[in-house]
C-alpha cells in the first residue's frame, strides 16, 4: 500500500510537472505570437490627416463596443504610377448585433470627388488625393463616417492568402483567367490563384459585379482561415505578408480592442452591392446611382453603425 502511494505521488508530480511545462510554453508562445503582430502593426501602422470635416463628433470608442467602419482600398501601384484604387470595400461592424456589412463600390461610380470640385470616378479620389481624398470622397458618398482605413497592396495579396495556407472558396462561374481554371463548385485557391480569381471581369456577363462577388469571398476566406486554430502555427508568415503589404490608421492598442470586443461579429459576414445604370458621358464610362438606390444603401449602413 506504501509503495502505491509512492508511485501515486510520483506520478502526481510528473503529471503537475508537464502540466507547468504546458503552460510556460504557452506563456512563451504567446508573448512570440504578441510581440510578432506588435512589429507588424507598427511596420502597418500610418496615421492619415483628414482635411474635412468629419461626420463623427468624437472618434469611436472601440473599448465601448462602439460600432465602427472600415475602408479597404486594393491598390495596384506601378513604379512612376501613384495607382488607383481598383477595389473599394466599406466594413460596417457591428458587435451588438454580432455582425459586419460588406459594401463593393464599383470602381466606376461617378460621384463628387471631395477636395477637387467636380465629379468622377470614385476610384480616381485616390489618384488624386491618396488615402484622405478617398476617405472623404467615400464618406460624403455614403453618408457615413468612414473611422478607418486599410490600404492593400494587391500585388502582395497573393502573399497573405499563401501565408493562411490558401483559401476556400465557391465559384459560381467557370472560367479561365492566365494559367489557371476555376470550375463551378467549392474550390481552393492559393496566392497566385486567388489573384486572379479576384481580378477577372471581362468573361464575365455581370462585369465589375462579379469581379467585386469575387473580391469579397476571398477576403472573408482570409478572415476565416486566420481566424482558425491551424494558423497560430503559421503566425509569423502570416504577420510578416500583412506587414508588407497592408497600411492602416489602425493602432495595436485600437486592434487589441477590437480583437476583444469584436470578435464574434466576424462569424456572420453580409454582403451588400449598389445597383447602378451604366452610361457613357464625352465618351467615358461610369455607373450612376439612383437616389433612391443610394438612401437604400445609406440607410441600411446607418442603421449598421447605429447612427439612426
Amino acid at each position: 500500500m506504501e509503495i502505491q502511494t509512492k508511485k501515486g505521488r510520483k506520478w502526481l508530480k510528473v503529471t503537475g510537472i508537464i502540466i507547468l511545462l504546458v503552460f510556460v510554453a504557452a506563456g512563451v508562445y504567446g508573448y512570440m505570437v504578441y510581440h510578432s503582430l506588435k512589429e507588424a502593426v507598427v511596420t502597418m501602422h500610418q496615421p492619415v490627416k483628414r482635411t474635412v470635416p468629419e461626420k463623427r463628433e468624437q472618434p469611436v470608442a472601440l473599448e465601448k463596443k462602439e460600432p465602427f467602419s472600415v475602408l479597404m482600398l486594393g491598390v495596384d501601384e506601378r513604379k512612376g504610377d501613384k495607382g488607383r484604387s481598383d477595389t473599394i470595400i466599406v466594413l460596417a461592424v457591428n458587435p451588438n448585433t454580432n455582425s459586419v456589412k460588406m459594401l463593393s463600390i464599383p470602381r466606376d461610380t461617378r460621384t463628387e470627388i471631395v477636395g477637387k470640385g467636380k465629379e468622377d470616378k470614385i476610384n480616381h479620389a485616390y489618384a488624386f488625393g491618396g488615402i484622405p481624398m478617398s476617405m472623404a470622397t467615400v464618406e460624403e458618398f455614403l453618408d457615413i463616417p468612414i473611422d478607418y482605413y486599410m490600404q492593400i497592396n494587391m500585388e502582395g495579396f497573393q502573399d497573405i492568402v499563401d501565408a493562411v495556407g490558401g483559401v476556400k472558396v465557391y465559384n459560381d462561374f467557370d472560367f479561365s483567367e492566365g494559367d489557371s481554371h476555376f470550375p463551378i463548385g467549392e474550390i481552393n485557391l492559393n496566392g497566385e490563384q486567388a489573384l486572379s480569381f479576384s481580378r477577372m471581369r471581362y468573361e464575365d456577363p455581370r462585369g465589375d459585379f462579379g469581379r467585386q462577388l469575387r473580391q469579397r469571398q476571398i477576403i472573408e476566406g482570409v478572415i476565416d482561415e486566420g481566424m482558425s486554430l491551424s494558423s497560430l502555427t503559421k503566425f509569423s508568415s502570416i504577420f510578416n505578408a500583412i506587414g508588407k503589404n497592408i497600411k492602416t490608421n489602425l493602432t495595436f492598442d485600437q486592434m487589441v480592442d477590437i480583437q476583444k470586443n469584436y470578435k464574434d461579429a466576424g462569424k456572420s459576414i453580409q454582403q451588400m452591392e449598389i445597383k447602378e445604370t451604366g452610361k457613357l458621358i464625352n465618351k467615358i464610362y461610369y455607373g450612376l446611382v439612383s437616389p433612391e438606390e443610394k438612401t437604400r444603401i445609406q440607410t441600411e449602413l446607418k442603421k449598421q453603425l447605429e447612427l439612426q
